[in-house]
């Protein structure tokens, strides 16, 4: 007897299957069987206590992760709650990018045991976190010490530090923050490292030279001019010996940090992102450009990726580069997080960070998700009666 079961999902490459869940994890992912009713009924797949059939109607995917959100409802700049930028949205897992440092991060973490959304943070290595935008302009405020125990305090929950690295947040110190992110690291079994880039100082390739394999740059398609093209258009030398070296790129897209020039430019050159995300809180959530990961993760139809490698971006890549590694793959043994979703054919104005629209021929729809087998449905409440079990 299985705990929940569900049929006839369609995955992104037209297959369609069977998957069973126990205990929140997958146990078995198998070839949709014969619509035959009689049949259904004798399929030991079908002995569950719940069961779902999408009669392939309705894609799944392993459970949408954003890798960079802003979820920390304390926070005086950028906040919001778990669930609004995760389940509500079709997103399984979150994970807060630097809102909070070591002065607050057990307060954050007390604060998303209550949410359905699978909630991780990003360390920042300012123990204010960001309570201001200048956290790194005073280089008393990184506390290697603090951030240590912090990081022992949160086993499981701190899954990586993070550097903002733009002139308005380090002010007079340059590359100094980051060259503690380095040691802070080293210090803290080579955790991952998400650093932020914007407008100079320091320059790009001063921190691009910095990182090693498995950091993230996030806002890797800003449209600023320290931004990862050079004014003809090619890719920096420094991010090339970057990528060489295995550093992954995030979109991080946000409210200042996303153009669709820049990344229409650079996927045209095959400098593909690793990790798509939304660097989302409330003000772009409701007032965009960002307004969910979903929408996100639709522009990049406009500019050129496949419906498999963009969901790739959210689902392997992700749980890759974050080292979630029960998460992000549909197959038995990994957790029970699942996103199911619609494509839908009609044009779409989509707005970048830089004022540009552009209209797109299709957009994706999260319908429901999957939470360590728990089913939530998003906002549309029109689904409520599709999904009634």
């Amino acid at each position: 007897m299985y705990d929940f079961i569900i049929t006839g999902a369609v995955l992104v490459d037209g297959r369609q299957v069977d998957i069973a869940i126990n205990d929140g994890k997958i146990v078995a992912v198998n070839a949709a069987i014969s619509a035959d009713k009689e049949n259904q009924t004798k399929s030991p797949i079908y002995s569950a206590k719940k069961v779902l059939d999408l009669a392939g109607k309705y894609y799944l995917s392993a459970g949408w992760i954003d890798s960079h959100v802003h979820c920390y409802p304390a926070s005086p700049i950028y906040h919001d709650e778990a669930d609004l930028v995760g389940v509500a949205s079709g997103v399984t897992t979150v994970v807060d990018a630097g809102s909070t440092g070591s002065n607050d991060i057990d307060d954050f973490y007390r604060l998303t045991r209550s949410a359905k959304t699978q909630v991780y943070a990003f360390l920042n290595i300012a123990k204010t976190g960001i309570v201001t935008q200048n956290e790194l302009a005073d280089m008393a405020q990184i506390d290697k010490q603090a951030v240590s125990q912090a990081i022992a305090r949160n086993p499981g929950f701190i899954i990586g530090i993070k550097a903002r690295m733009s002139s308005s947040v380090v002010g007079k110190n340059g590359i100094k923050p980051l060259v503690r992110a380095k040691e802070i690291q080293q210090e803290n079994n080579q955790l991952p490292l998400m650093v932020h880039i914007g407008n100079n100082p320091p320059d790009l390739d001063e921190i691009a030279d910095l990182l090693t394999q498995g950091d993230i740059i996030t806002h890797c398609y800003n449209g600023k001019p320290n931004r990862i093209l050079t004014p003809a258009g090619t890719l920096r030398e420094s991010i090339q010996r970057a990528l060489q070296r295995g550093v992954l790129l995030d979109v991080g897209h946000g409210s200042a940090s996303f153009s669709f020039d820049v990344a229409e430019l650079a996927i045209k050159q095959g400098i593909y992102p690793h990790t798509i995300s939304s660097d989302i809180y409330c003000r772009n959530r409701i007032s965009g450009p960002v307004h969910s990961l979903a929408t996100v993760m639709s522009k990049f139809f406009t500019i050129g990726l496949s419906l498999e490698q963009v969901i790739h971006c959210v689902t392997e890549n992700a749980a890759q580069a974050l080292r979630l590694s029960h998460k992000g793959v549909l197959d038995a043994g990994y957790d029970a997080d699942l996103t199911i979703f619609e494509l839908k054919q009609q044009p779409q104005v989509f707005n970048d960070s830089e004022g540009k629209s552009v209209t797109g021929e299709k957009y994706l729809v999260p319908l429901a998700a999957v939470v360590a087998g728990d089913l939530v449905l998003t906002d549309e409440g029109k689904l409520k009666d599709v999904f009634s079990l």
